[in-house]
Protein backbone atom coordinates (compact mmCIF):
# COMPACT_ATOMS: atom_id res chain seq x y z
CA UNK A 1 0.00 0.00 0.00
CA UNK A 2 2.71 2.07 0.91
CA UNK A 3 4.52 1.66 -2.43
CA UNK A 4 1.59 2.42 -4.49
CA UNK A 5 0.87 5.90 -2.45
CA UNK A 6 4.33 6.51 -2.82
CA UNK A 7 4.38 5.51 -6.43
CA UNK A 8 1.28 7.84 -6.89
CA UNK A 9 2.77 10.94 -5.33
CA UNK A 10 5.67 10.39 -7.64
CA UNK A 11 3.30 10.52 -11.26
CA UNK A 12 1.65 13.74 -9.63
CA UNK A 13 4.85 15.57 -9.26
CA UNK A 14 5.48 14.38 -12.42
CA UNK A 15 2.51 15.51 -13.82
CA UNK A 16 2.64 18.65 -12.47
CA UNK A 17 6.20 19.89 -13.26
CA UNK A 18 5.80 18.87 -16.85
CA UNK A 19 2.29 21.13 -17.17
CA UNK A 20 4.26 23.98 -16.31
CA UNK A 21 5.30 26.65 -19.09
CA UNK A 22 8.50 26.55 -20.14
CA UNK A 23 10.15 30.08 -20.03
CA UNK A 24 9.06 31.80 -23.49
CA UNK A 25 11.95 32.34 -25.68
CA UNK A 26 11.69 35.12 -27.70
CA UNK A 27 11.60 34.80 -31.42
CA UNK A 28 12.39 37.87 -33.90
CA UNK A 29 10.50 37.53 -36.10
CA UNK A 30 13.31 39.26 -38.80
CA UNK A 31 12.57 40.14 -42.00
CA UNK A 32 15.37 40.99 -44.12
CA UNK A 33 15.96 43.95 -45.70
CA UNK A 34 18.43 44.96 -48.46
CA UNK A 35 20.16 48.77 -49.10
CA UNK A 36 22.22 49.29 -51.99
CA UNK A 37 26.50 50.59 -51.18
CA UNK A 38 27.90 53.35 -54.08
CA UNK A 39 31.30 51.46 -52.58
CA UNK A 40 29.94 47.89 -53.71
CA UNK A 41 28.61 49.25 -57.29
CA UNK A 42 30.27 49.47 -60.04
CA UNK A 43 29.16 51.08 -63.63
CA UNK A 44 31.06 49.87 -67.01
CA UNK A 45 30.53 50.66 -70.15
CA UNK A 46 31.46 49.96 -74.04
CA UNK A 47 31.89 52.37 -76.96
CA UNK A 48 32.29 51.16 -80.11
CA UNK A 49 35.09 52.72 -83.13
CA UNK A 50 35.70 52.02 -87.04
CA UNK A 51 33.92 50.77 -88.91
CA UNK A 52 34.34 47.06 -87.78
CA UNK A 53 33.26 48.32 -84.43
CA UNK A 54 36.30 47.77 -82.27
CA UNK A 55 35.41 47.78 -78.75
CA UNK A 56 36.47 50.34 -76.35
CA UNK A 57 35.91 50.20 -72.28
CA UNK A 58 35.81 52.19 -69.76
CA UNK A 59 33.96 52.63 -66.52
CA UNK A 60 32.88 55.58 -63.87
CA UNK A 61 34.73 55.09 -60.69
CA UNK A 62 32.27 57.11 -58.17
CA UNK A 63 28.08 56.75 -58.18
CA UNK A 64 25.88 59.01 -55.93
CA UNK A 65 23.05 57.24 -54.64
CA UNK A 66 20.27 60.22 -53.94
CA UNK A 67 17.69 58.56 -52.46
CA UNK A 68 18.88 55.35 -50.68
CA UNK A 69 16.52 53.33 -48.83
CA UNK A 70 15.85 49.84 -48.01
CA UNK A 71 13.51 47.41 -49.30
CA UNK A 72 12.17 43.56 -48.45
CA UNK A 73 13.15 42.41 -52.14
CA UNK A 74 15.25 43.73 -55.22
CA UNK A 75 12.30 45.49 -56.88
CA UNK A 76 11.75 47.54 -53.88
CA UNK A 77 15.18 48.46 -53.39
CA UNK A 78 15.90 49.59 -56.44
CA UNK A 79 12.76 51.07 -57.77
CA UNK A 80 12.87 54.57 -58.14
CA UNK A 81 16.27 54.76 -57.23
CA UNK A 82 17.89 57.96 -57.98
CA UNK A 83 21.84 58.18 -58.64
CA UNK A 84 23.82 61.08 -59.84
CA UNK A 85 27.20 60.01 -61.80
CA UNK A 86 30.02 62.38 -62.02
CA UNK A 87 31.39 62.54 -65.35
CA UNK A 88 34.76 63.59 -64.01
CA UNK A 89 35.22 60.11 -62.31
CA UNK A 90 35.66 58.58 -65.99
CA UNK A 91 38.63 56.07 -66.18
CA UNK A 92 39.61 54.01 -69.56
CA UNK A 93 43.50 52.78 -68.30
CA UNK A 94 44.98 56.10 -70.72
CA UNK A 95 44.85 59.61 -68.86
CA UNK A 96 44.73 61.03 -73.14
CA UNK A 97 41.61 58.94 -73.82
CA UNK A 98 39.86 59.87 -70.48
CA UNK A 99 41.18 64.44 -71.17
CA UNK A 100 39.14 63.61 -74.52
CA UNK A 101 36.63 61.88 -73.38
CA UNK A 102 35.66 64.53 -70.86
CA UNK A 103 36.75 67.56 -72.76
CA UNK A 104 35.35 67.26 -76.22
CA UNK A 105 32.35 64.33 -75.82
CA UNK A 106 30.63 65.59 -72.22
CA UNK A 107 32.00 69.04 -72.58
CA UNK A 108 30.23 69.57 -76.41
CA UNK A 109 26.94 68.43 -74.05
CA UNK A 110 24.99 70.71 -72.58
CA UNK A 111 25.00 70.55 -68.54
CA UNK A 112 26.79 67.15 -68.01
CA UNK A 113 29.18 67.52 -65.54
CA UNK A 114 26.93 64.95 -64.05
CA UNK A 115 24.36 62.28 -65.84
CA UNK A 116 21.16 61.69 -63.76
CA UNK A 117 19.13 58.88 -63.32
CA UNK A 118 16.03 56.93 -61.77
CA UNK A 119 15.29 53.19 -61.90
CA UNK A 120 11.88 52.01 -62.28
CA UNK A 121 11.63 47.84 -61.92
CA UNK A 122 8.80 46.14 -63.52
CA UNK A 123 9.83 42.74 -61.97
CA UNK A 124 13.20 41.04 -60.64
CA UNK A 125 14.12 40.42 -64.55
CA UNK A 126 13.35 44.07 -66.23
CA UNK A 127 12.52 47.77 -65.92
CA UNK A 128 13.80 50.87 -67.20
CA UNK A 129 15.94 54.13 -65.97
CA UNK A 130 15.30 57.68 -66.74
CA UNK A 131 18.79 59.04 -67.97
CA UNK A 132 19.33 62.55 -68.04
CA UNK A 133 22.61 63.92 -70.02
CA UNK A 134 22.84 66.46 -73.04
CA UNK A 135 19.72 68.63 -70.90
CA UNK A 136 17.75 65.43 -72.42
CA UNK A 137 15.70 62.96 -70.89
CA UNK A 138 15.32 59.62 -71.98
CA UNK A 139 13.84 56.32 -70.75
CA UNK A 140 16.46 53.18 -71.30
CA UNK A 141 14.86 49.74 -70.84
CA UNK A 142 17.34 47.51 -68.50
CA UNK A 143 17.31 43.97 -67.75
CA UNK A 144 18.54 42.67 -64.35
CA UNK A 145 20.00 39.65 -63.06
CA UNK A 146 19.97 38.37 -59.32
CA UNK A 147 21.86 35.74 -57.97
CA UNK A 148 21.56 36.15 -54.20
CA UNK A 149 22.80 39.59 -52.93
CA UNK A 150 24.42 40.69 -56.26
CA UNK A 151 22.46 42.20 -59.09
CA UNK A 152 23.48 42.63 -62.49
CA UNK A 153 22.09 45.64 -64.65
CA UNK A 154 22.25 45.58 -68.49
CA UNK A 155 21.62 47.80 -71.24
CA UNK A 156 22.65 49.47 -74.78
CA UNK A 157 21.94 53.34 -75.03
CA UNK A 158 21.69 54.85 -78.92
CA UNK A 159 23.08 58.51 -78.02
CA UNK A 160 21.21 59.99 -80.83
CA UNK A 161 18.44 59.59 -78.26
CA UNK A 162 20.24 62.12 -75.93
CA UNK A 163 21.05 64.52 -79.00
CA UNK A 164 24.51 63.67 -78.78
CA UNK A 165 25.21 63.96 -82.45
CA UNK A 166 27.53 66.88 -81.90
CA UNK A 167 29.56 65.58 -79.19
CA UNK A 168 30.24 62.50 -81.51
CA UNK A 169 31.42 64.70 -83.95
CA UNK A 170 33.28 66.35 -81.54
CA UNK A 171 35.41 63.32 -80.38
CA UNK A 172 35.41 61.58 -83.47
CA UNK A 173 37.08 65.13 -85.17
CA UNK A 174 39.99 65.07 -82.00
CA UNK A 175 40.41 61.18 -82.49
CA UNK A 176 40.00 60.63 -86.38
CA UNK A 177 43.17 58.46 -86.50
CA UNK A 178 42.61 56.80 -83.71
CA UNK A 179 38.98 55.79 -84.75
CA UNK A 180 40.13 54.95 -89.07
CA UNK A 181 39.67 51.56 -89.52
CA UNK A 182 41.80 49.34 -92.42
CA UNK A 183 39.04 50.98 -94.51
CA UNK A 184 40.24 54.28 -94.39
CA UNK A 185 37.33 55.61 -92.82
CA UNK A 186 36.93 57.36 -89.41
CA UNK A 187 33.72 56.46 -86.78
CA UNK A 188 32.20 56.63 -83.93
CA UNK A 189 29.30 54.65 -83.16
CA UNK A 190 26.83 56.11 -81.19
CA UNK A 191 25.81 52.64 -79.03
CA UNK A 192 27.22 52.05 -75.95
CA UNK A 193 26.71 49.00 -74.15
CA UNK A 194 26.58 49.60 -70.15
CA UNK A 195 26.90 47.38 -67.09
CA UNK A 196 26.17 47.73 -63.65
CA UNK A 197 27.13 45.64 -60.93
CA UNK A 198 25.94 45.90 -57.32
CA UNK A 199 25.49 44.43 -53.78
CA UNK A 200 22.85 44.37 -51.71
CA UNK A 201 23.45 44.92 -48.35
Amino acid sequence: MIKKVITLNFLILVIFFSCKEAPKKEIENKTKTFTIDSKTTSIKWIAYKTTSKVPVKGEFTEVEIDSLKTGNTTIETLNNLKFKIPVNSLHTNDTIRDGKLKKFFFGTMENTTNILGEIHMQNENSGSVDITMNGITQTLPITCVVDGQMVTIEAVMDLDNWKAQAAITALNTVCAELHTGEDGISKTWSEVKIEVATYLK
